[in-house]
């Protein structure tokens, strides 16, 4: 950094260079434009996390089913889809009252803040930072599964690229967070284009498989080929011998289907106006599209037996393209294209809690149930302490889970789900306090639905899945809302501490005296710098401290301060037998101030070296001697920093010069 006239140059840290070089130059407050979005492109941008779902979701139902009733999965598959879809039709009507009514980015936590007040809020704020850490994971390592089940379809047989699974997809999040942090924006035609290519290539699979059943039929999969989910034995009872609790169990595992139908509401701030419009329309759209597809998927794993693998490759729908598509170059053409868009549209949906995260996080920060760090933005305009938290958390649970969808399906539904019932709660609270809205019984009504539906989602998932995973959210959440109450009663406490101002405050100081004592380590241009400005302080006493904990290093630091000329201040040695220095200082303060009229300033010289290897070599004590006279109330700690490093610049270049 250029020095300015007048101002010395002051060197920018080891840290914020690399970080310069890394992410760029910083940007200025005023860089942060917010750019608006136009329907389809809002579409492309926020539907990414919900559609890409469908890659998974009609697989998770087979992964519960066909173990336990064979092939007979196949004919279960279809009415378990078309409960759900029941589902996703309550809270498209619920969320679509969600976006006219509150249309600040927030959804279900602004929800549930607005009708039940901030502490109710907190669970709806630990769900949707569950599903946000939940959603890196899964997407990512959904996505993954999408590439390695291409080698697997296109190339000889089994191509052993499993074991790449783990570390492919601990990189993708890497660079997600890399990418965010240099300030990647959301709104860009760029992760809008993702969303179209995985709907045409869904539609392209559709398409053909209807091809297929007109000119003849359906080709079926091997279910009993090598790395295939065992088959279960068909019974003659109630649904095939599937029990209700496994039927529950595939309709909670489909559940995933859904997730990110909450994307529009967390971003509504980024539509056009009106946004209340503008952003039901939307919604509106993104439900069809995933109920088509989702439905779509299901149907053609309904005729072709498209059977999941123990090791998640190949996945379902990968089946469903190179089954309905051929053998042919263009059938691997086609297979290929799914495919990747699949793995784009998954890797895509991903990013989006980069920013969704960290902005629900300092939300929760303003109101003072998080860190207030989080509400910091860093070197390029994003919420730097917020992503890179959601990466650790990510990263931790991929690793956890080895990248295994169906394991991190478990942690996933009761979070997004739990989002989904405060929603829906608190619009059912909102119109049942509003007796002259239009349609008001109607709304309640449909909300009323959607909530109960939803927390019975959450109930059958922590029941059915509890074994499988799902007892770590079950007793984090509880935790995590306890953790934000605790963080907002600290923040509460401390400001009605600091704003209880007495009016002695503006009265004359009671001290008849003023003492500056300094400590002193060793007699050098630091401690010449701190006798000089306790002198300016013009005390009524000056006193130089060396509390002796090495009394040979005591005895040569006396005989070179009576050695030393023009140091008229006498140097004190002040016996600490224990070694227990800040015990030693504190105590002789309490004497020096005990008569409760003498005010003392203690003057800590502190020598700065340049990190790292500064820091390793020197420690520093000022500010830990700081906190341990923090509670005196007639003592000031002062910290006088002297550079070394530029000290040390300056000899070398006398001596050269």
């Amino acid at each position: 950094m250029a020095a300015s006239e007048g101002v010395p140059e002051i060197r920018d840290r080891l840290g914020y260079r690399v970080k310069c070089k890394l992410l760029g130059r910083p940007l200025v407050t005023q860089e942060l434009a917010r750019e608006t979005l136009s329907n389809p492109l809002a579409l492309g941008v926020l539907a990414s996390d919900c559609i890409s779902s469908t890659a998974y979701g009609t697989e998770e139902i087979l992964l519960i089913l066909v173990p336990v009733v064979g092939v007979a999965a196949f004919t279960l598959l279809l009415p378990v889809t078309g409960a759900i879809l029941l589902v996703l039709l309550f809270l498209t009507l619920s969320y679509r009252d969600v976006v006219s009514v509150y249309t600040r980015a927030g959804g279900s936590y602004v929800v549930a803040r607005e009708n039940f007040g901030p502490r109710v809020a907190q669970i709806a704020a630990v769900a949707l930072l569950i599903d946000y850490i939940v959603t890196v994971a899964v997407q990512t390592a959904a996505g993954t599964d999408a590439l390695i089940s291409l080698a697997h379809l296109t190339g000889d047989g089994y191509t052993g690229l499993d074991h790449l699974k783990l570390p492919l997809t601990v990189g993708v999040v890497v660079l997600l967070m890399y990418g965010n942090l240099r300030g990647i924006r959301e709104a860009g035609r760029a992760f809008a284009a993702p969303a179209y290519l995985f709907m045409v290539a869904v539609a392209l699979i559709l398409l053909a498989g209807l091809t297929r059943a007109l000119n003849g039929g359906f080709p079926q999969a091997d279910v009993h080929a090598s790395g295939a989910v065992p088959l279960g034995t068909p019974g003659h009872g109630w649904l095939y011998g599937a029990s209700l609790f496994m039927v529950l169990r595939a309709f909670a595992n489909g559940g995933s289907s859904l997730t990110g139908l909450e994307a529009i509401s967390n971003g509504i701030s980024a539509f056009r106006k009106p946004q209340g419009r503008n952003a039901r329309r939307t919604l509106t759209t993104m439900s069809c599209v995933l109920g088509v597809m989702v439905l779509g998927v299901s149907t053609l794993a309904h005729f072709t037996h498209a059977i999941p693998y123990t090791d998640g490759n190949p996945t379902v729908i990968a089946q469903e393209a190179h089954l309905v598509f051929g053998d042919s170059w263009l059938g691997t053409a086609g297979l290929v294209y799914v495919q990747l868009a699949t793995a784009l549209i998954l890797y895509t949906g991903a990013n989006t809690p980069f920013t969704g995260f960290p902005f629900l996080a300092s939300f929760v920060a303003e109101d003072r149930f998080l860190p207030r760090r989080l509400t910091r933005r860093g070197h390029r305009l994003a919420f730097s302490n917020g992503i890179i938290s959601l990466t650790v958390a990510a990263l931790a649970l991929v690793i956890v889970t080895r990248g295994s969808v169906d394991k991190l399906v478990a942690l996933y539904a009761i979070g997004v789900f739990t989002g989904f019932t405060m929603a829906a709660s608190g619009m059912t609270a909102h119109y049942w306090r509003r007796p002259g809205e239009a349609h008001r019984h109607w709304k309640t009504g449909v909300n009323l639905v959607a909530a109960v539906v939803s927390a019975l989602v959450v109930l059958i998932f922590a029941v059915t899945k509890f074994t499988e995973g799902a007892w770590l959210v079950v007793v984090v959440f509880p935790i995590g809302v306890w953790a934000l109450i605790r963080i907002n009663r600290q923040y509460r406490e401390e400001e009605e501490a600091l704003g209880n101002v007495p009016a002695v405050t503006t009265e004359e100081p009671h001290w008849r005296r003023h003492h500056v004592h300094i400590l002193v380590d060793v007699l050098d241009l630091a401690t010449v710098k701190a006798l000089r400005y306790a002198h300016e302080l013009r005390p009524d006493e000056v006193r130089a401290l060396h509390f002796v904990i090495d009394a040979e290093r005591a005895r040569i630091l006396a005989a070179k301060w009576d050695a030393t000329p023009g140091t008229t201040v006498p140097l004190e040695l002040v016996d600490c037998p224990d070694r227990r220095l800040r015990h030693a200082v504190a105590t002789h303060v309490a004497r020096a101030t005990a008569d409760g009229s003498t005010a003392l300033t203690l003057l800590v010289p502190r020598r700065t070296y340049a990190p790292p290897l500064g820091r390793l070599l020197h420690p520093d004590r000022g500010d830990e001697m700081a906190k341990t006279l923090e509670h005196f109330a007639d003592v000031a700690v002062t910290v006088l920093p002297f550079d070394v490093t530029r000290a040390v610049q300056r000899s070398r270049a006398r001596d050269t010069g």
